[in-house]
């Protein structure tokens, strides 16, 4: 039977969200000891026990709450309970209980194209804390990429349609064959009216220019002719693929820590213990 490690590994590396709960005080009588540990999924328990009967519920309950409002706040968490007061049991003792939260807060990726750049760049992500999309309508190319539970593969001869399944947090980057294919999939992104935090088109400043006509021409606002980024990447290395891919992972994650940084985060104390820009790339 797998342990209680490599159990919350296989949830990790899958994607899904879960969080391990570990007795790490005792005080009185108590239904465990010091050690116990739990995984809990938004399905409640999956394996383990704190002790079981009112305070694994009690337990479970706050680790489905802690997955369900993600890590915006902190991805742990102590509770300190009297087992008598604030769960309910006859129990004169008390126990502290530490949560770990993962796969809450995921960093999602999107690449349309899966061509020599995206090719460089995947496996850079993939050494990531991010959860990758490639979107491409050909097999060949997405059959080139590295097989991994953090990478989602998406054939498709409509690339344009795949905006609407999109999620709102996603980093979005167009880098398929070329101007006519990922002039469509911007249009429809700006048409749509969705604003992710970031969206990039490879290419030059030439191409930049064609494509802010193309959004006027497209009759949208005059605004979304700065909605994107184009070039791409930070300003180092040549334009080798292997260079431009480190080049656009700089600036993915730079911009990451970017928007993580405007995120109102409540003081780190008073939840430790509770009762109850772009640059010229092509």
């Amino acid at each position: 039977m797998a342990t209680h490690f490599e159990q919350l590994l296989e949830l990790i590396d899958a994607g899904i969200p879960c969080a391990a709960v570990t007795v790490v005080d005792v005080m009185g009588s108590v239904p465990n000891e010091r050690g116990s540990k739990m995984i809990v999924t938004t399905d409640g328990l999956h394996s383990g026990t704190v002790g079981g009967g009112k305070i694994e519920k009690k337990a479970i309950d706050e680790a489905i709450a802690m997955i369900s409002r993600g890590s915006a706040k902190s991805p742990t968490h102590f509770v300190s309970w009297s087992l008598q007061k604030d769960v309910g049991m006859t129990c004169g003792g008390s126990v502290k209980l530490y949560f770990e939260a993962f796969n809450v807060s995921v960093w999602n990726v999107v690449v349309f194209g899966a061509g020599h750049v995206s090719q460089a760049l995947t496996p850079i992500l993939l050494q990531l804390d991010c959860r990758v999309t490639c979107i491409d309508p050909r097999d060949e190319w997405l059959s080139r990429l590295p097989s991994s539970p953090k990478l989602r593969k998406v054939q498709s001869d409509d690339m344009p349609s795949e905006v609407a399944k999109l999620p709102d947090d996603a980093y979005v980057l167009l880098m398929t064959m070329g101007h006519t294919t990922d002039k469509p999939i911007l249009i429809e992104i700006l048409r749509s009216g969705r604003q992710f935090p970031y969206l990039g088109v490879i290419g030059s400043k030439a191409k930049a220019v064609r494509l802010r006509k193309d959004v006027a021409e497209a009759g949208l606002p005059d605004e979304l002719q700065h909605a994107f980024r184009c070039p791409v990447g930070i300003q180092i290395g040549t334009n080798a693929p292997g260079e431009i891919a480190v080049s656009i992972a700089a600036q993915l994650i730079e911009q990451r820590d970017r928007n993580r940084a405007e995120i109102a985060v409540a003081p780190r104390n008073e939840e430790l213990w509770s009762e109850g820009e772009s640059t010229d790339r092509a």
